[in-house]
C-alpha cells in the first residue's frame, strides 16, 4: 500500500519560512519523481516544484527563489523549504510522488501566511 504522508504546514507571519516534509512509503522512493503542489480555496491545484529521480529541480515562477525542493532517498522523504512566505502562499499543499503512468497523492497540509 502506497501512502504519502505530508507534515510540517502551519500558521507563519510573512516573511517566515516553514520546511514542509512528505515521507513515502510503499513505493521504491528513488525511482519515483516527487513535486508539491499546493491549492488555494476557490483554485485549481497547480504544481509549484518538482524533483526528478536524478535530482534536477523545476519551480513556478511564483515561488522561484523563495522556494527549495530536495530529497533524501535514505529517508524515502522529499521536502519543500520555503523562505520569504507572503500571504498569497496561504494554500493546502499536496505531496505527489510519479513514475510513468503512475501517480501517488497525500493528504495535503495547511499553510496560512498572515500577521
Amino acid at each position: 500500500q502506497v501512502q504519502l504522508v505530508e507534515s510540517g504546514g502551519g500558521l507563519v507571519q510573512p516573511g517566515g519560512s516553514l520546511r514542509l516534509s512528505c515521507a513515502a512509503s510503499g513505493i521504491i522512493f528513488s525511482t519515483y519523481a516527487m513535486g508539491w503542489y499546493r491549492q488555494a480555496p476557490g483554485k485549481q491545484r497547480e504544481l509549484i516544484a518538482g524533483i526528478t529521480s536524478r535530482r534536477s529541480t523545476n519551480y513556478a515562477d511564483a515561488v522561484k527563489g523563495r522556494f527549495t525542493i530536495f530529497r533524501d532517498n535514505a529517508k524515502n522523504t522529499v521536502y519543500l523549504q520555503m523562505n520569504s512566505l507572503k500571504p498569497e502562499d496561504t494554500a493546502v499543499y499536496y505531496c505527489n510522488a510519479g513514475l510513468d503512468s503512475r501517480g501517488y497523492w497525500g493528504q495535503g497540509t495547511q499553510v496560512t501566511v498572515s500577521s
